[in-house]
């Protein structure tokens, strides 16, 4: 994560504490439309980015219908670990990968990272975690037949992978207000989406011809992305002087800080007051039950299974219900923002998805298990909902900010490798003890934030109070000002 305390960032505060309105020609709203225009355009690779990020870990879900723990000898829980131990590397490697510069100054580690850090920005960084990652695929030998390989592939892909998903997210909150964040984020998280359903018709051989072109297709994307991806808005190239001040001066008045002051507090500093911080930790064990709740996923293919049909056919099923989740997600997501409330529409997904687990305990009715495993699928929205309030929530600095958005997702995928070992075969086919555990886990983590959410309120009550009982100044008002988006 590059940080803003450097001379260039200086010169920009300085040309927009002096700027003149009558340098645009044209009203503001228009500017902001067509910067947004040029925003939304270049963001829209990470779409391309996350899916071929996640379809790997589709295929390995697919793979379990087509035989894999027999050709790979596979018993008992040796399935689940080989899933789990992914979720280790994502833990240890997430937040040295999204705070990295204090990380490598401090241990001396990973110089290739620094090096492109320091000379690029991040908009090298990014791709070049998808670039290292479909390395470690491409050169551990797939043909191997045994679980020390497969642990081996997916251990040094989760190390690889961490910075990804919380370093997406970290870019996407650097150059969106609060009320635009989170379909933003639901927009590039699509690719999880079309990962799932993509994934699926590889694995049933309508796309068969593909599946050899993938690590190809990974790189020339990661490539692509070095010279399309926006670094900080200071010190993105493609844009002009204007449209720069333009892009700080608006997160500045949506309550991210006042504009001399963005970025002066260091990479050590966000990491420690992150730390430091009992929101955070909050958010963190939230989170870790929320993906525990959705460790289903990583079963999917397995409960459509349930269904009775073959294996061609259930992998077809497969698709459906994640092209209904991606409309669920993008709906959602903007009227969270139209209504700038996140609590409000994490609940109604979580309760979707509890009336979906509910009815696969208490039928083997094949329509009513299909449609359930619909709702299911959508549950993935709440998860992007939680990020995007999370952002919103530790709006003001970029560096906690940062490091915020990493550990909690790093500490968040403890729920996954519990998750892992949620769907033993022996519980199948109804897995009623297994959708039991994910409904316990949906109330932790939504009773969790119903917490947050009153606490939050209880500070926006706050800060009202204060703005009506001081006299302030100017400054001090745009500083007071700003609430936290419940």
């Amino acid at each position: 994560m590059t940080t803003l305390n450097n001379s260039t960032a200086v010169h920009t505060v300085d040309t927009i504490n002096n700027f003149p309105t009558c340098t645009l020609p044209h009203p503001r709203d228009d500017h902001e439309r067509i910067l947004l225009r040029k925003l939304d355009l270049r963001m829209s690779i990470l779409v391309i980015f996350y899916a071929l990020n996640l379809i790997d870990r589709a295929n390995i879900t697919n793979a379990r219908l087509q035989g894999l723990e027999k050709d790979l000898h596979l018993h008992g829980q040796q399935y689940a670990t080989t899933l789990s131990i992914l979720y280790v590397g994502y833990i240890f490697m997430q937040v040295p990968g999204q705070v990295s510069p204090f990380i490598e100054k401090q241990l001396n580690v990973t110089f290739l990272q620094e090096y492109v850090l320091t000379l690029a920005g991040e908009t090298f960084y990014h791709p070049s975690v998808l670039f290292v990652s479909m390395g470690y695929n491409i050169s551990i030998n797939r043909d191997h037949n045994e679980l020390y390989w497969d642990c081996c592939r997916s251990l040094l892909s989760g190390c690889a992978e961490a910075p990804f998903y919380p370093g997406m997210v970290f870019l996407v909150s650097k150059w969106y207000k609060r009320d635009e964040l989170a379909l933003r984020i639901a927009l590039v998280a699509c690719g999880s989406f079309l990962s799932s359903a993509f994934g699926s018709l590889l694995a049933s051989g309508i796309l068969h011809g593909m599946q050899d072109k993938l690590g190809g297709i990974t790189i020339f994307v990661a490539i692509c992305a070095l010279f399309i991806l926006p670094d900080f808005p200071h010190n993105t190239k493609w844009l002009t002087p204007e449209e720069r001040a333009l892009a700080i001066s608006r997160l500045a008045e949506d309550g991210y800080g006042k504009v001399g002051e963005l970025g002066k507090q260091t990479t050590m500093q966000g990491l420690r007051d992150a730390v430091s911080d009992w929101k955070v930790w909050w958010f963190a064990v939230a989170a870790m039950f929320q993906i525990m709740a959705q460790s289903l996923f990583g079963y999917f293919p397995t409960l459509c299974a349930t269904l009775g049909y073959d294996t061609t056919v259930t992998l077809l099923l497969c698709a459906p219900p994640w092209v209904f989740a991606s409309m669920v997600a993008f709906f959602l997501a903007w009227l969270s923002d139209k209504q700038q409330r996140r609590y409000k529409y994490f609940a109604v997904s979580n309760s979707l998805g509890a009336l979906a687990l509910i009815t696969s305990i208490c039928t083997m009715n094949k329509a009513a298990r299909y449609i359930s495993l619909f709702l299911m699928a959508q549950m993935v929205t709440a998860y992007f909902l939680l990020f995007g309030w999370i952002s919103n929530t530790f709006a003001r600095e970029p560096a906690k900010r940062a490091a915020a958005i990493a550990l909690v997702n790093a500490l968040g995928q403890t729920g996954n490798i519990i998750g892992s070992y949620v769907f033993p075969s022996n519980w199948g086919p109804t897995y009623r003890y297994s959708y039991t555990i994910c409904i316990a886990a949906l109330g932790v983590s939504t009773g969790m934030l119903g917490g947050m959410y009153l606490y939050l309120k209880h500070l926006n009550k706050q800060i009202e109070r204060s703005e009506r009982d001081d006299e302030k100044d100017v400054n001090d008002v745009r500083e007071i000002s700003f609430k936290h988006l419940v």
